[in-house]
């Protein structure tokens, strides 16, 4: 068995037990309280951020949370606008009982017709100098690349395989009375020429603005 294919299967096998699990345990979820996802700065250290609304096909398919699609500018730039956009996805799942789960980018960026060229787990160091995993992929769409962070986040703890993040859901369904939880994704057109460590420095340069602030959305 290949790895894709062992990787599939594992993924498989913990969103059923996922479902049974959560459907099983019946006690009333408790939901702690947090700020919306609206509420996320729309300016901040010289980014200017603009929403961009999902249509409901999208949503329809993304089931019942709360979603956050915003591009950001830095305008501070020089000149104005010399630097490529950051945009930031954020969605969040005040319970996954109903077997509304998150979608991994792992899935929706083939769809979307991005084709992943390189992929690996790095790690990422908060301004209090922790830090934590996330993926890492190079997509490419014809002569477009762009770089996509993303990791899985709940209850202050951050995952970057998605079967740690089913596996920690059944665990903390069980042991918090909580399954609710986040998915942060961080993408940026590359330069050409511009390899992904550069790309994600410039990256980082807002999301690391971010980190701090993302418990208030996403709770402990």
């Amino acid at each position: 068995m290949n790895t894709g294919s062992l990787r599939f299967g594992i993924t498989a096998v913990l969103m059923l037990a996922t479902a049974l699990v959560l459907q099983a345990h019946s006690r009333t979820e408790y939901f702690p309280a947090r700020a919306p996802l609206s509420s996320l700065p729309l300016q901040i250290d010289g980014w200017n951020g603009t929403d961009e609304p999902l249509d409901q096909q999208t949503l329809d398919i993304l089931g019942p949370g709360e979603f956050l699609v915003r591009d950001y500018e830095n305008t501070s730039a020089s000149p104005p606008r010399s630097q490529p956009w950051v945009n930031l996805y954020i969605a969040y799942f005040p319970s996954q009982k109903a077997g509304d789960t998150i979608h991994s980018p792992n899935h929706c960026l083939p769809g979307a017709g991005w084709v992943p060229i390189s992929r690996e787990i790095v790690q990422i160091t908060r301004p209090d100098g922790s830090s934590f995993p996330v993926n890492r992929y190079v997509v490419a769409k014809g002569e477009d690349r762009q770089l996509v962070l993303y990791w899985f986040q709940a209850h202050g703890r951050v995952v970057a395989r998605e079967w740690w993040a089913k596996y920690y859901l059944i665990a903390d369904s069980v042991r918090m009375n909580r399954s609710d939880g986040g998915l942060v994704r961080l993408m940026t057109p590359m330069l050409d020429g511009e390899s992904p460590d550069a790309a994600e420095a410039r990256l980082m340069k807002l999301g690391s603005k971010f980190l701090p602030i993302l418990d208030n959305y996403i709770p402990r």
